[in-house]
């Protein structure tokens, strides 16, 4: 009987087991497939089965071999409100410092705008002042030339 088209693979046909082979146990499968389906049960202590578990924790990857000392691997400690301590200052980095110094400093700059000590707040202040004494003489020759156009229409109705 011919084999058709393709050849089949070098290790041999597909054997496929029956369902009486499998409820058996005598299929053809190779060993090396099967699920091992007894475990080792352990009737230790709990002790033993803490330290069981600590040994695969350390066996786990390259674990055991390297030790690593990664801070973001470290969970911090929540510490409760009443063990804090408020007397401990804490250092503040570089950054830290320089944004505070930096909003301290232009603080003090707005209050000393608003007191009007600063070169800027001073020009702006004779600035305003010139603005002022502008809009105050427009206004005075626009009442004088409106009561002369008063005057001009009062005589020609006479």
């Amino acid at each position: 009987m011919g084999r058709g088209k393709f050849k089949g693979k070098p290790t041999g046909r597909r054997h496929f087991s029956t369902p009486e082979e499998m409820l058996a146990g005598t299929s053809s499968r190779p060993r090396t497939f099967r699920q091992e389906e007894e475990q080792p049960e352990n009737d230790f202590d709990e002790i033993s089965e803490e330290e069981s578990e600590e040994e695969n924790e350390k066996t786990k990857g390259t674990q055991g071999v390297i030790e690593i000392v990664n801070p973001n691997l470290i969970k911090p400690k929540n510490i409760k409100s009443r063990d804090a301590d408020l007397e401990k200052t804490s250092e503040l980095s570089r950054r830290e410092r320089e944004e505070i110094e930096k909003q301290k400093s232009h603080e003090r700059y707005m209050r000393l705008q608003e007191q009007g000590k600063t070169e800027q707040a001073k020009k702006d202040l004779e600035r305003l002042a010139l603005i002022r004494q502008q809009r105050a003489d427009a206004l005075q020759k626009r009442e004088e030339e409106k009561a002369a156009k008063e005057q001009k229409k009062a005589a020609a109705r006479k």
